[in-house]
C-alpha cells in the first residue's frame, strides 16, 4: 500500500501537483492493533495538514479508526483500499471503501468450489476475528444454498500451534475442498500440516492470503480470491504494472497496493475539483457514481453507493503457479 501510494503521489507531483501544490504522503503504522489504530487515527485527525486518509489495511483496525475519523468538529475522510468488513458500509458518512466485502469474497469462493472444483463437502478453518468469521459465514451460507455440505468449521487464533487435529477430523469425515478463511501464517501452517499428513485436497482461501505465492511449492495450486491481479488486461493497469516494476524492481503490485494507488488518484481528482477542505473532499466522493462520473482506475470502475461502499467491485479468482498469483482461467 505504501509503495503504490508513493508511486501515485510522485506521478501526481510530476504533472504539477494539485492546483499547483505538491501532494505529500504521510505514513502511519497501526501495527495491526485496534488500540494503535485509534492512536494513529487521532494523530492524523489532529493534524490540519491531513486532507484524507488511505487505509487502514485490515477490517478491525479500520472499524476502530473510523470512529475517530467520523467524529468531532473536523471529520476526516477514510478511503479504504483493502478493509473488507461489511460493517464499514455506512459506519459514518466519512468512510468510503473501494474493495469487495467479506461476503463477496466468501460467496465467490463457494461458487468456485461448487462449479469449477466440483466440491460437495467442504471443511473450513477460519481465523477467529471479524475477517475470518465474515468469510466463513458467507462461504457456508452460499455453499449450502448451492447444495453443498460444510462438514466442519474450526477456528484458530494467531498463537495456535497446530491445526493437525482439525485436518485429521476432516480426513475421517471426508471432504473434497478445504477452505481457509485465514491470514497467511495460519494458511501456511495448514498447508505444511496437510503435506505432512499426505492430504491432497484442493485448497481455496480469501484475499488475506495474497502474498502466499512467495511460499513457492507449498502454495502451488492454491486458489485465492482478490479484487485485483496484476496480469489483468486494461489500458490503465498495464502501464501501472510497468511503472510499479520500474519503481520497485522485481516486484508486482497486489490488490492492496492497486487500491491504494487508485485512492491517491481519486483523492487528487477530488482536491483538484473541490480543494483540500475535508468537507469538500467528502462531498465530492459521495457523488462519485451518483451525480458525478465513476472513477476508472487500475482496479476497475469505482462508484459509491449511499453507504460509501462500492457495489460495482467484482471478485477475481487467482491461482498460485510457479511462485506467481495469476488469474484462474476457469472463473
Amino acid at each position: 500500500m505504501r509503495q503504490a501510494a508513493r508511486l501515485a503521489v510522485e506521478q501526481v507531483n510530476v504533472r504539477g501537483g494539485v492546483r499547483g501544490r505538491r501532494l505529500r504522503l504521510r505514513v502511519a503504522d497501526d501495527s495491526g492493533s485496534e488500540d494503535a489504530a485509534v492512536r494513529a487515527a487521532q494523530a492524523l485527525y489532529d493534524d490540519p495538514g491531513v486532507a484524507a486518509v488511505i487505509g487502514h489495511l485490515s477490517s478491525g483496525t479500520s472499524i476502530a479508526a473510523a470512529q475517530v475519523y467520523g467524529g468531532g468538529a473536523h471529520p476526516l475522510v477514510m478511503l479504504s483500499p483493502s478493509a473488507s468488513s461489511p460493517e464499514l458500509s455506512g459506519i459514518n458518512p466519512y468512510v468510503f471503501s473501494i474493495c469487495p466485502t467479506d461476503a463477496s469474497y466468501g460467496e465467490a469462493l463457494a461458487r468456485f468450489a461448487w462449479r469449477a472444483l466440483g466440491a460437495r463437502r467442504a471443511g473450513l478453518i477460519f481465523l477467529s476475528n471479524d475477517y475470518g468469521r465474515g468469510v466463513r459465514d458467507a462461504f457456508a451460507a452460499d455453499f449450502v444454498r448451492l447444495g453443498g455440505t460444510v462438514v466442519e468449521q474450526d477456528p484458530y487464533v494467531p498463537t495456535t500451534a497446530s491445526l493437525e487435529p482439525y485436518l485429521a477430523r476432516m480426513q475421517r469425515a471426508g471432504i473434497d475442498v478445504l477452505v481457509l478463511a485465514a491470514e497467511r501464517p495460519g494458511a501456511e501452517l495448514a498447508l505444511r500440516e496437510m503435506q505432512a499428513l499426505g492430504l491432497r485436497w484442493p485448497v481455496v482461501g480469501g484475499d488475506a492470503l495474497t502474498g502466499i505465492e512467495a511460499a513457492g511449492a507449498l502454495a502451488e495450486g492454491l486458489h485465492v480470491t482478490s479484487a485485483y491481479l496484476p496480469d489483468q488486461p486494461g489500458a490503465r493497469n498495464v502501464p501501472f504494472v510497468a511503472d510499479y516494476a520500474r519503481a520497485y524492481p522485481g516486484e508486482l503490485p497486489d490488490h492492496r497496493g492497486a487500491g491504494a494507488y487508485d485512492a491517491v488518484l481519486l483523492l487528487a481528482q477530488a482536491m483538484a475539483a473541490s480543494g483540500p477542505d475535508r468537507q469538500a473532499i467528502r462531498d465530492y466522493l459521495a457523488q462519485v457514481g451518483r451525480g458525478r462520473p465513476p472513477f476508472h482506475g487500475v482496479t476497475g470502475t469505482i462508484a459509491f453507493d449511499t453507504a460509501g461502499a462500492d457495489p460495482t467491485k467484482s471478485v477475481i479468482i487467482g491461482v498460485v503457479r510457479k511462485g506467481r498469483l495469476v488469474t484462474e482461467a476457469t472463473q
